[in-house]
């Protein structure tokens, strides 16, 4: 594929890797493969975190641990930042969860403070990453450790927990909330348009533009809120250069798309910046 030429220094927060850990193929070809369709984005950095998993099939039921410490592994030398990816106890949904929640004690696949401690504070990640209809919701013990660390949380959205449910659980928390795919993933134009009216009120929310595929939506958060955008591409899942000329025929002033493309995800992701 011809490599993609743009006038910006675009960074991208929304990759994932799969470190494949049954299999030396994951390590020998996903990163590379990753490396190589940013590259002709002409994505020069971005943000990775596993690929979702249900946490209690993974080898000795630990959760995420092994497959963060595989991508940080992927990430060196390469033009990677490493997020942690964790699962949390509570059950997200109806009044039946509600009930459930209440009497929720970790397993040993759960994080708990210490994990994210560890994850924040060893030099080797940049952030979490959140899935609660996969993985689960951390308890409150395990926001607050979050909320201390002060890291960005990438969080996808879903019908049974909406960006109005993120709302409620998490941006009380005053920690950086990066709302993957504008909370809307797959192609859900309300959720999205929910999570942009949520920009109002919370300085502490950001939107990822990954798998958003509605013009009209990525103009009204650019228009509106242009230091809130973040570029997300959903690699390798799809190639980057799709989301890059999504970006780049809206009809939105330059400097929007200079802001989408590297001066937001910088300041909420310092790592992506040049020189690091």
């Amino acid at each position: 594929m011809l490599e993609l030429e743009h006038r910006f220094r675009a960074v991208d927060v929304g990759a994932t890797l799969d470190p494949d850990q049954d299999h030396d193929r994951g390590r020998a070809v996903v990163p590379d493969r990753l490396e190589r369709e940013l590259h002709q984005a002409g994505v020069v950095r971005a943000v990775v975190a596993p690929r979702g998993r249900r946490p209690e099939t993974l080898a000795e039921a630990e959760g995420y641990l092994a497959a963060n410490n595989a991508v940080a592994r992927l990430c060196v030398e390469r033009p990677f930042v490493p997020f942690a990816r964790l699962a949390g106890v509570r059950e997200v949904g109806g009044t039946g969860s509600r009930l459930r929640n209440l009497a929720a004690r970790r397993k040993p696949w759960h994080a708990d403070p210490e994990d994210v401690e560890r994850y924040a504070y060893g030099d080797r990640f940049e952030g979490f990453v959140l899935d609660p209809t996969a993985d689960g919701l951390p308890d409150e013990s395990v926001l607050s450790a979050l909320a201390d660390a002060g890291l960005p949380v990438r969080v996808h959205a879903t019908p049974s927990f909406p960006p109005r449910a993120v709302e409620r659980t998490l941006l009380d928390y005053e920690l950086p909330v990066i709302l993957a795919g504008f909370g809307g993933y797959p192609l859900d134009r309300d959720r999205m348009a929910d999570a942009v009216d949520l920009l109002d009120a919370h300085d502490e929310l950001y939107l990822d533009t990954a798998a958003v595929r509605f013009r009209d939506v990525l103009e009204r958060a650019l228009r509106e809120h242009p230091d809130r955008v973040l570029f997300g591409s959903d690699a390798p899942a799809v190639h980057p250069s799709v989301g890059v000329m999504e970006l780049l025929t809206l009809s939105v002033p330059e400097d929007a798309m200079r802001r989408a493309f590297e001066a937001n995800p910088t300041r909420v992701v310092p790592s992506l910046g040049p020189g690091e």
